[in-house]
């Protein structure tokens, strides 16, 4: 919890001084008893004492000023509100590497099924993109609040081919920045780029990072697969031969570093999923302070009733 005008709670020093001068009033009441009849007979003179009760009043109304002085103070909290008209474009490696069988049942089904969840996961009211990238980078569906849309250009995506990062990077940041305006503002913007290798081909990744930082477009890479992964390719004369795989998180770290954004690594399908839960709940929702002030207010008017009519009601006064 924070607070719009800390400063105003500077008066909650009042609390114990107003404490204070009770407890020193009380002993004043103390010795004016004592010296209008002698402890022994003082049962007899005023038999019935409120004992503790009396002090309940006091208390009660203590509190209500506490809370009234942090109202005045405007506390607030953090909450995650869904972010509304924001876009995502979800760049998927669909290189002949994705059919690595290390991530079950291998790279690009299970980077189907998690990029599906996401889908499903992030508010409706935001728009996601897919693209499937390898030597080159193909748009299968621009950003649309269409879930079915985007699911059925998630399922069409098979690998072949080399990988092309950059030019995933640079025209993922050209269609992001192309959105309607709102207001005379773009509204927010990212790039899940999902990989599980290095950049082959087309332009440097790292530069084409840069300039989506320029347009205020953070990516947040995902690095897919094990040190182990291997695939099959054919060689010339036939057959095949086993080439090692294994993904390039250092280089995904970079991009996502020059971009502004953050980095993630996924070994298995159960750890592809998690990773992408977290990135549904990140960019489909943004924090935002909502004042409590309210609360402490009505809790403030409670406690100053219930005091008075304690009082009121046990000593025939208001105080």
């Amino acid at each position: 919890m924070s607070f719009a005008a800390p400063l105003v709670l500077v008066a909650l020093v009042s609390v114990p001084v107003l404490a204070l001068a009770y407890l020193a009033e009380e002993q004043r009441r103390r010795a004016g008893a004592a010296a209008f009849a002698k402890p022994a007979v003082q049962a007899s003179v005023a038999p019935r004492r409120p004992g503790w009760r009396r002090h309940l009043p006091m208390l009660a109304i203590l509190l209500a000023i506490t809370l009234l002085i942090i109202a005045v103070a405007k506390p607030q909290r953090t909450v995650a509100v869904p972010v509304e008209r924001a876009s995502i474009m979800l760049a998927t490696d669909v290189s002949g590497s994705m059919t690595a069988t290390d991530v079950k049942p291998n790279r690009l089904t299970a980077a189907k099924q998690a990029a599906t969840r996401f889908v499903n996961q992030v508010p409706s009211r935001v728009n996601i993109g897919v693209m499937a990238f390898n030597q080159i980078a193909t748009v299968l569906q621009s950003p649309t609040q269409d879930r079915q849309e985007i699911t059925h250009a998630i399922q069409n995506m098979s690998s072949s081919g080399g990988t092309a990062t950059g030019n995933a990077i640079a025209t993922a940041s050209s269609i992001l920045n192309r959105a309607p305006k709102l207001n005379g503002k773009r509204p927010p913007a990212a790039i899940v780029l999902l990989s599980d290798g290095s950049s082959t081909s087309g332009q440097n990744p790292v530069t084409a990072a840069q300039a989506a930082r320029r347009l205020h477009i953070p990516i947040y890479t995902v690095a897919l697969g094990t040190p182990n992964g291997t695939i099959r390719v054919p060689k010339r004369g036939g057959g095949t031969v086993v080439q090692q795989v294994p993904p390039d998180p250092q280089a995904l770290e970079q991009i996502a570093r020059a971009s502004g954004g953050a980095s993630f690594t996924a070994q298995t399908a159960t750890g592809l999923k998690q990773v992408y839960e977290k990135l549904g709940s990140q960019l489909g929702h943004r924090k935002e302070k909502r004042q409590i002030t309210n609360a402490f207010a009505g809790a403030a008017a409670v406690l100053l009733l219930a005091g008075l009519g304690m009082s009121l009601g046990w000593f025939g006064r208001l105080i």
